[in-house]
């Protein structure tokens, strides 16, 4: 029997019976499972999934929210020889057509031999895979009733894990990540936050994301910390027992993307901070979307007088293919922005840059021009990953429209970026920019200025291109009030001139969006230009 996994699957060897996962139950309560407990419980998921007749290899969907399920039946699945796939449980989408859909594609790339499924999926899932002719999927729950945990893991496949891309250019993607490269990305992110079993962590990420998955659930349970889990609703609800349970638990180290941040400001008060300390909080991990400095600004000015450091405050950029982490703000530096204008950048348009932090141990970035060649310091290129925990391949049709390939070690990101003093600053996607007078003027850009100036957070898209052979910007408001027209008009004109300008207004829920918020500004754009994207065209 060849040696199991170790850096993912050794703490079933000795799990500690008084640290584990806490997750968020009724009212402030907490239901506790340590790791014992769930080591049990992993190594029961592991024998039913070879009882149940997996093959080596073979992919192991998980459709569960963040539970003692979704854990044990993730990690069961490495420890059974297969493969993990967390897909999205119908939760993340509003519309069921819109989840059927969705998770059609992904049942079609990943071609699961089992599902594992809560009761809360089961029904909807049942639809999908016998539409599709796969197995019929299982719960969780019933799959492992009565059967003895397995003696140990068996061994491990060659691919630990197969996740897939946000979709923001079309549909999402497949990625197989192998043993050694989520194992190398793990580790280089432990030692970056200089993370230890004594510092606890808190999540509120959804564990189909790989942020979530990865950045928070994984590195929580291999690091044998304690682990304060709450479902997404439950940070929405109420953003007050979240950060109460930081203050009581000591919680170290936390992760979110800008916009919990911003609902942060948006629902808290000092006085409701009262009695709280924020001391121990030394890392919050910042990634997913565009960081707004003025949002970092005013949640150190909320949280400071309660014992917070701006220094915990951590810009980081990764993405599925490559694993998961590609930099991050060192431990105690502080985090910058820059203008675009620094040095070479001056080439791009838009409003302060965050640096996303210097790349993570084994992975080095590189700024490229159009010819992949490297691009000087403050030059804005596309931005190429390379490293151990770069993904192998892509499953199935691999497509084009996403301006992200992967091959021989190397990502292509498709993302625009400048680097400076080692540090990487972000611009936005290559393919929703615009050259205009010789600069490039970026979506992500003109949304943070838009957002800047007083439209709301997701209620507001701005779509980049040619029609006709004319530079062309359209930008989309959700429900939107008179005011924000003029605004818009004014924003894309001083970034945008000699090109088309029109506002689109759509109702709430008509801005295309990834599970996890993003926009898809491509698919917007396709839609756009065929004429089958609703709403009502605003002159600018």
């Amino acid at each position: 029997m060849n040696a199991p996994d170790k850096a993912l699957l050794e703490w079933l060897e000795q799990p500690s019976a008084d640290r584990g996962l806490h997750f968020a139950a009724a009212g402030d309560s907490w239901d506790f499972w340590s790791y014992a407990a769930l080591a049990d419980l992993t190594l029961r998921a592991a024998a039913a999934l070879h009882t149940h007749g997996l093959r080596h290899g073979d992919v192991v969907a998980v459709v569960q929210r963040s539970s003692p399920g979704f854990a044990a039946g993730w990690f069961g699945a490495i420890a059974a020889g297969g493969t993990a796939c967390s897909i999205a449980p119908p939760f993340a989408f509003q519309r069921a057509d819109d989840y059927e859909k969705h998770a059609t594609h992904l049942f079609e790339t990943a071609q699961p031999a089992v599902t594992l499924c809560d009761e809360d999926s089961i029904e909807k899932v049942r639809k999908i895979t016998a539409d599709l002719g796969l197995p019929e999927p299982v719960l969780f729950d019933e799959f492992v009733a009565d059967v003895a945990p397995a003696e140990g893991p068996f061994p491990a496949a060659e691919f630990a894990l197969l996740q897939f891309t946000s979709g923001s250019s079309g549909f999402s993607r497949g990625v197989q990540v192998t043993n050694a490269a989520l194992r190398a990305n793990v580790t280089a992110m432990r030692r970056w936050l200089d993370w230890s079993p004594d510092l606890p962590g808190i999540a509120w990420l959804p564990v189909h994301h790989d942020m979530g998955l990865i950045g928070c659930l994984i590195n929580i349970v291999t690091t044998g910390c304690d682990g304060w889990m709450l479902q997404p609703e439950d940070f929405i609800r109420s953003p007050q027992r979240y950060l109460r349970c930081i203050s009581e638990q000591r919680v170290g180290l936390a992760a979110m993307p800008n916009f919990g941040l911003a609902y942060i400001l948006r629902r808290i008060k000092p006085q409701d901070l009262e009695g709280l300390r924020f001391d121990s909080l030394r890392s919050i991990i910042l990634g997913a979307e565009r960081i707004d400095p003025t949002v970092l600004e005013k949640f150190d000015e909320l949280l400071s007088p309660y014992g917070f450091d701006s220094r915990a405050l951590l810009p980081a950029y990764g993405g599925a293919e490559a694993t998961l982490a590609v930099t991050g703000l060192p431990l105690g530096e502080g985090w910058t922005a820059l203008s675009p204008e620094h040095g070479g950048a001056a080439a791009t348009a838009g409003g302060r840059i965050v640096g996303c932090g210097r790349p993570l141990e084994g992975v080095s970035v590189t700024i490229t021009d159009d010819d992949e060649r490297p691009v000087p310091d403050g030059t804005v290129g596309e931005i190429v990953v390379t490293g151990a925990s770069v993904a192998t391949s892509y499953v199935g049709d691999p497509g084009s429209a996403s301006g992200t390939s992967i091959g021989d070690g190397t990502l292509r990101t498709g993302d625009a970026g400048f680097l400076h003093d080692g540090q990487l600053f972000v611009v936005g996607r290559l393919g929703d920019g615009l050259k205009v007078h010789g600069r490039m003027v970026f979506a992500e850009s003109l949304e943070a200025q838009l957002v800047e100036r007083g439209i709301p957070e997701r209620r507001v898209a701005v779509l980049l291109g040619h029609r006709d052979g004319e530079p062309t910007a359209t930008v989309v408001l959700e429900a939107a009030k008179p005011e924000w027209y003029a605004l818009a008009g004014t924003v894309l004109r001083e970034s945008l001139p000699d090109t088309e300008l029109t506002a689109l207004a759509v109702s709430r829920g008509g801005i295309a969006v990834t599970s996890s918020g993003k926009p898809r500004r491509r698919v917007m754009w396709a839609a756009l230009c065929d004429g089958s994207l609703p709403g009502s065209t605003v002159a600018l």
